[in-house]
């Protein structure tokens, strides 16, 4: 693997989440192999911008909601600083569609331009839209939960009527999430007087999709990576099963295992063909029991947090891949590190409590790792994970709270 170590990286955040341990991951991976790293951080004291393989930080603190315009001047501002042509890497669907529906202005800049992958402009913001999403499913058949998009308080109570509950209950625009979230996360709901009790805090045009709930007693979660070059073909491609998620059963994860599993990248792949992507995939499924089918969740367009799980005998991820590929390299092809586990330090541990009460397992994780890799901790570089257990205070509590709740009334939910 013989990088451009000319061509540095910057990572790309918008909104405030300073413990992001992916961020931290892009910078290790890129600069352990001499590439110059950027990142846009909230302030100087992020985990991210306290890495040894940072060259600068750029504080910035943004909510994501911004106009799209302020946010494409920024970026540009801060390649100027840069002075030379660098690789974009976002780790929020705010940045991966701001980068795609402004691909001319950020190309063509006096610097040299930023290089990411090209990809139809509209495409992204549909992919990371859970009505677009299911929209999508349905058009090329791929199995995805039953989804119904309410469009008034009428439709909800329709729904009530006459559907099979629990239901889950989810924003239905990615960027609803931090402009007007309905709900605070996927929300189980249990009950048609429990939707009906919350449904009025949805407005009368709810932003929300309402869909079937997968009983994870009959369910096992599934994750795809991978990165995909021009004509939508796979130069990278890895496959893993959660062990742990937080919260539970519905949020980020925790632990997970690599696991080889042809049958679920061969569905990828041909799913991202049909609907023409390039760039970086992150991708959450549900194996179903019930009808042997794996049904797709969500679809990020871009790097998730726990991409370093992954990396092959070449010591490819798909951060890696993808610098290699936009400047002009060969991505070396090897297989992935199957039974490689990943932990991330801080969301594991409540997790762990979580899911030890509920008694639930993983079958298809392996009885032993071949290997483990931290979310922060790294001998070669410690002071992010210093700087995250000094940043964990305000989210911590909030996790003993989740934790607390989750051990009241056995998961997120609503009666």
């Amino acid at each position: 693997m013989q990088p451009d170590r000319e061509v540095p990286g910057l990572v790309v955040k918008f909104g405030d989440y300073p413990l992001h341990h992916g961020g931290v991951g892009a910078i290790r991976s890129l600069g352990r192999l001499g590439i110059p790293m950027f990142a846009i951080t909230e302030d100087r004291h992020t985990p991210a911008a306290a890495s040894r393989y940072l060259t600068r930080a750029f504080p910035w603190p943004t909510t994501g909601t911004e106009d799209p315009a302020f946010l494409v001047e920024g970026l540009l501002r801060i390649g100027r600083r840069i002075g030379r042509p660098t690789v974009l890497i976002p780790t929020d669907e705010e940045a991966a569609v701001l980068i795609a529906e402004h691909q001319r202005e950020l190309s063509g800049a006096d610097f040299g331009g930023f290089l990411f992958p090209r990809v139809e402009p509209a495409l992204p913001r549909r992919l990371a839209s859970k009505q677009g999403l299911h929209e999508l499913c349905v058009e090329h058949g791929l199995a995805s939960p039953a989804s119904v998009c309410p469009q008034s308080q009428d439709d909800i109570e329709k729904f009530a009527a006459t559907a099979q509950f629990p239901v889950v209950a989810k924003n239905r625009e990615a960027f609803q999430r931090r402009e007007q979230p309905a709900v605070n996360g996927t929300t189980r709901i249990n009950t048609p007087e429990g939707l009906l009790k919350l449904a009025p805090g949805w407005g009368e045009r709810p932003g929300v999709i309402l869909q079937e709930y997968l009983p994870r007693e009959q369910a096992e979660d599934w994750v795809v990576h991978a990165y995909f070059g021009a004509d939508s073909t796979p130069l990278a491609m890895f496959t893993g099963v959660k062990v742990r998620s937080w919260p539970p059963h519905a949020g980020m994860t925790a632990n997970a295992y690599v696991v080889d599993n042809p049958e679920l990248a061969d569905l990828a792949a041909r799913f991202i063909k049909q609907i023409g992507f390039t760039g970086i995939i992150d991708l959450d499924l549900r194996f179903d029991r019930r009808d042997g089918r794996y049904k797709l969740l969500d679809f990020n367009p871009r790097m998730g947090a726990q991409f370093r799980l992954f990396e092959n005998e070449a010591g490819i991820d798909v951060v890696r891949a993808m610098h290699l590929h936009l400047t002009g390299r060969a991505v070396p092809e090897g297989e992935q590190r199957a039974g490689h586990r990943y932990v991330v330090e801080n969301i594991d541990l409540p997790a762990y409590l979580a899911y030890r009460r509920s008694g639930y397992v993983t079958p298809h994780a392996p009885a032993r790792a071949s290997g483990t890799e931290l979310a922060w901790l790294a001998p070669d570089d410690m002071l992010p994970f210093f700087t995250m257990l000094a940043r964990l205070v305000r989210p911590g509590a909030k996790h003993l709270y989740q934790l607390w709740r989750t051990n009241r009334h056995g998961s997120t939910t609503t009666k």
